[in-house]
């Protein structure tokens, strides 16, 4: 057991000591997109009753931030292993497969959290923020800290240069978490945008995480979990098994 328990807390010593860049950096990025949009859109844009832009923002911006540093944590660490040539060392430890996602998959759920709750902390400075169902914001914020954690790995894991990495975070991450109704509620767009945007799991990991603020959601919570608990067991399904024949690693 002291195995993996080492590789974790190697990974969240090896985001810790870079915080600028990894935590407060993200922060910052998120408040800059409230303060802007917030400010511009407040007085033309109100998406639920009694509940205004500003802190309607707040909720999709801690959980895209959260999702993209998860995704960041897993993938970079691997990614930068396997070009400074360093994976080979955790090759040569007695730990399974499985203690390789604990560690990795542990390391950016922190990480992710982490940077979702200086969102919140920060935000509260500008706006009021309601917390309606606390189980829903903490179910919520896992799974999708959890499943983003593993679908970095998958693309550390497949990615043998930075560029690849970089274009699987700037053509499939990036997309899919900026339509995923961060800025915006699915029923304001036509309706063929609103079918796709249901085909996109970060919707619903936005949509439910927002739910937990305001009892108010554009889909039931119970539709978005189970979305959610289908994307994560297939994501992670998919991690372990990778992990477990070696792909890419011990070549």
């Amino acid at each position: 057991m002291m195995g993996w328990r080492m590789l974790f807390y190697k990974e969240i010593l090896r985001f810790w000591r870079v915080v600028a860049q990894t935590v407060t950096g993200p922060v910052l990025t998120a408040m800059l997109y409230l303060l802007i949009f917030g400010h511009v859109l407040e007085s033309r844009v109100q998406v639920y009753d009694q509940v205004s832009y500003m802190a309607f923002l707040v909720p999709g911006l801690a959980m895209m931030s959260l999702l993209q540093n998860a995704f960041a944590n897993s993938s970079s660490s691997l990614i930068a292993s396997k070009v400074m040539g360093n994976l080979v060392f955790l090759l040569l430890t007695p730990l399974s497969f499985v203690h390789w996602f604990i560690a990795y998959v542990g390391a950016a759920v922190v990480r992710g959290l982490v940077v979702a709750l200086g969102v919140f902390l920060v935000a509260l400075y500008f706006t009021d923020l309601p917390i309606a169902a606390p189980l829903w914001i903490a179910v919520f914020a896992l799974s999708g800290a959890m499943l983003m954690g593993a679908l970095g790995l998958i693309a550390g894991l497949w990615s043998e240069k930075f560029d690849q990495l970089a274009a699987f975070q700037n053509f499939v991450v990036m997309p899919m978490t900026f339509l995923s109704g961060v800025f915006y509620s699915i029923h304001s767009l036509p309706p063929f945008w609103q079918t796709v945007s249901q085909f996109n799991p970060f919707f619903y990991m936005i949509d439910g995480f927002r739910f937990g603020f305001f009892g108010i959601s554009d889909v039931s919570p119970w539709l978005s979990l189970a979305v959610v608990g289908v994307a994560l067991a297939a994501v992670t399904g998919f991690a372990l098994q990778l992990l477990r024949i070696g792909y890419r690693i011990r070549t």
